[in-house]
């Protein structure tokens, strides 16, 4: 498939947002439980603001890949039958849950109005709003990963890994980022953030690595064979002749050689999962407040380049019948 800029920064940036507000969230229940140390209304009103933002600019983006941004609102009367429909739907309403949970940190209404247990969990709005948010953030990982997942005819999409990888690489950048959100305040949550993004990128090394595997042993159902009827061992398309640089061609194929996605690959393997892993025990080592900031910046990167093999990488059945071209 050709890799759209748009929806790359659009699942990327919203991908870093929710894991952000999710790790928000998890560090206010932890401080709640006392588990860590309780940070000031202001450490969750400007981690929210970021994570508002990064929504924010991925909504922007992908209005770059409309063709008639006017009429995008039309999308959300599919609910019922369309996972594009969903995520237009549950987009918005996670970005007013973050801009409430920042509001309520703003205005101070953090007072608890009911005590759980033995003075053991003490519940605020914020924290109501906040654990709603958390749920709402996983709906819109599902909605946005079961876009592609859904498409039946597109293999390497087509599979849960999808959905998991579209989830936990949005968890690990997130937490990732709320260390080094943590590291350029000074604060001591780093160790904390640092150690959830490792082990979510953990698990997300696993994730990708087990639909690479998939991927490469895949059996295409459609092939040169099937598109023409004849089933002779030796058939090959050596030239598109008059029909080359259609439309389809255009828009389903990448134009890019192979060598060029193994690099890729290789790249987003690189940057995604050992370099941010080793920057964040480095920084556990030397106390760097620059380390973490730097482990989100390159996993970002990587993130990006990941996107783009994972749609490269899909093979729409023209391309196994225009061979010179896929």
């Amino acid at each position: 498939m050709h890799p759209a800029f748009s929806v790359i920064f659009l699942t990327t940036l919203l991908g870093a947002g929710q894991g952000l507000f999710l790790a928000l969230v998890t560090g206010q229940v932890y401080s709640r439980i006392h588990l860590i140390d309780a940070q000031s209304s202001d450490y969750y009103l400007f981690g929210s603001l970021i994570a508002l933002a990064l929504l924010l600019f991925g909504l922007v983006a992908s209005f770059f890949h409309l063709g008639r941004p006017e009429r995008a609102w039309r999308t959300a009367s599919k609910w019922r039958t369309s996972w594009l429909s969903r995520e237009v739907i549950v987009l918005p309403l996670l970005m007013v849950l973050v801009a409430t949970f920042g509001l309520i940190q703003w205005m101070g209404w953090t007072t608890p109005f009911v005590v759980a247990g033995d003075n053991a969990l003490p519940v605020d709005a914020s924290l109501v709003v906040g654990v709603l948010g958390a749920v709402v953030a996983f709906a819109l990982f599902v909605a946005t990963a079961m876009i592609y997942a859904s498409v039946k005819f597109l293999q390497e999409w087509s599979s849960p890994l999808t959905v998991f990888n579209f989830t936990f690489f949005g968890l690990a950048s997130g937490f990732m980022l709320a260390a080094a959100y943590s590291a350029f305040l000074g604060n001591d949550l780093v160790t904390f953030f640092g150690t959830w993004a490792v082990i979510f990128t953990a698990v997300a090394f696993l994730s990708r690595g087990a639909s690479l595997l998939r991927n490469h042993r895949i059996k295409y159902r459609s092939n040169i064979k099937t598109a023409i009827g004849v089933r002779h061992q030796g058939i090959a398309q050596t030239s598109q002749g008059f029909s080359a640089g259609s439309f389809n061609t255009r828009e389903f194929f990448h134009h890019r050689g192979p060598d060029t996605l193994k690099v890729i690959r290789v790249l987003f393997m690189v940057l995604v999962f050992p370099v941010p892993v080793l920057l964040i025990g480095l920084a556990y080592v030397t106390k760097s407040p620059n380390l973490p900031i730097l482990a989100f910046l390159i996993q970002y990167l990587g993130l990006v380049a990941e996107r783009w093999y994972f749609f490269a990488e899909a093979q729409h059945p023209q391309n196994l019948y225009y061979q010179r071209v896929s």
